[in-house]
């Protein structure tokens, strides 16, 4: 980016102000509360989400996680 920026000064044309569409903050930051829980799993299952936590740069405590939470999600919101 060392191209420098050359500024005319030729009009703007017409100009649209468009209504705030980002999220607030707070439901950036929006947390459910966790509660830990112990459960066995096999080791095949869980060397396998350590795989794919590594090739995704994640926590493989994470990826089950959100596995379990997608599954809740689906199978609560049908009758």
């Amino acid at each position: 980016m060392n191209k420098k920026i050359k500024y005319t000064g030729e009009k703007i044309g017409k100009v649209e102000i468009v209504k705030d569409f980002l999220p607030k903050p707070e439901e950036l930051a929006f947390k459910e509360t966790n509660v830990e829980v112990t459960l066995n799993l096999s080791k095949s299952s869980v060397e396998y989400f350590k795989k794919i936590a590594k090739d995704h740069v994640s926590q493989y405590q994470k990826v089950i996680r959100e596995l379990l939470d997608s599954y809740a999600s689906h199978f609560s919101t049908k009758p």
